[in-house]
């Protein structure tokens, strides 16, 4: 069965390299495109985990004054994650193989632009409303659908919004727009900066121990499709949605409009860390000390392991696991602070 698989990996991936070439030729980066190129992405993957980090302490607070739980993560479901991504990577990949890429993209993209859209405007609407102009008012609206009569009133739909939450959903759904049909980088970007910081800020870890199974399970499942097959890369180039950063390394020679050679790096590499990087300044806050100490030393370590990716990516001119590199840094960082400092039982409790 195992024989079978990788036959026809090494089939499609074949398949897959001919018909890339013939379809696009890039631009040669040179060392100072591939210079900004890679700072671009490093940058542009500190930051979500940075904003999305405090905004998930925020909404934690938030929460525990409400006296409620929110939805977090089992043992279980860290256990079972990396299979189901497999599955998922696996499906995708005969699907780009089998069907129309342009038909399945169309699909797909359809279905991101709504998710991008409502992720963008959740993220932007409380500054979007300060930049506004004064003379907008603050309208409140309330869109209520109710079903059976008014003694047995069930509301179907009770939502309250104001006008400056439509003016900035409508701003998003406009840009969202733009990278519908122009499928620009820059637009790619911003709903994959979006989609990080909510992701961040939204899923929750309740214990290093589980965030400890999923890193573990995600490393293995990193170098598995990186190492073992190009399923994953292929994927990655052939899905044309927002679930990467993507930044040119051609831009000096062939500027924003018109570069095609992109370096890129997974938002999966983003926020499964990201993840547990919030877990580890929730913990700092929960030891009421003055400084954030597991979670600026974890920071610092996920940012040298993904210099590391990208260093060694570099020099073996080949796609690289960036998990191979951040779970360690991640995982071993806050045990060494914990020993030191001797919050070790603290830490696992």
């Amino acid at each position: 069965m195992a024989e079978t698989v990788d036959n026809i990996v090494k089939t499609f991936n074949e398949t897959n390299d001919t018909s890339t070439e013939s379809i696009l030729k890039k631009t040669p980066a040179t060392p100072e495109g591939m210079l900004i190129a890679y700072i671009s992405l490093v940058v542009m993957a500190l930051v979500p985990i940075f904003l999305g980090s405090f905004r998930s302490l925020k909404l934690h607070l938030k929460n525990k004054m409400k006296k409620e739980i929110p939805e977090s993560m089992t043992e279980k479901d860290a256990m079972m994650f990396p299979i189901i991504a497999s599955g998922a990577l696996f499906t995708l990949f005969i699907i780009f193989r089998i069907f129309s890429k342009e038909l399945i993209n169309l699909l797909v993209t359809s279905y991101f632009y709504i998710l991008g859209v409502a992720a963008l405007s959740t993220l932007l609407r409380n500054q979007f409303s300060s930049m506004l102009p004064k003379n907008i008012p603050k309208t409140e609206f309330n869109l209520n659908f109710t079903k059976n009569s008014d003694e047995n009133k069930i509301d179907l739909i009770n939502l309250k919004f104001t006008l400056h939450e439509v003016i900035c959903f409508l701003s998003c759904a406009a840009l969202g727009s733009l990278y519908l049909f122009s499928k620009h980088w820059i637009a790619n970007n911003i709903f994959g900066l979006a989609f990080a910081i909510n992701g961040v800020e939204m899923l929750h870890l309740n214990n290093i121990k589980i965030g400890c199974i999923l890193l573990c399970g995600l490393f293995i499942y990193d170098i598995f499709w990186v190492f073992g097959t190009n399923v994953m890369v292929t994927v990655a180039k052939s899905f044309d949605a927002p679930i990467k950063l993507i930044f040119p390394q051609d831009l000096l020679e062939n500027g924003i409009l018109g570069a095609n050679n992109f370096a890129m790096l997974g938002l999966g590499d983003i926020v499964i860390p990201g993840i547990f990087i919030a877990l580890l300044l929730r913990f700092d806050q929960s030891l009421k000390r003055k400084t954030n100490l597991y979670f600026n030393a974890t920071f610092l370590a996920y940012f040298l392991g993904l210099l590391t990716t990208v260093i060694i990516m570099h020099i073996f001119k080949a796609a690289q696991p960036a998990l191979l590199y951040l779970v360690p840094a991640c995982l071993i960082t806050p045990i060494l602070v914990a020993l030191v400092s001797g919050d070790l039982k603290a830490l696992f409790r």
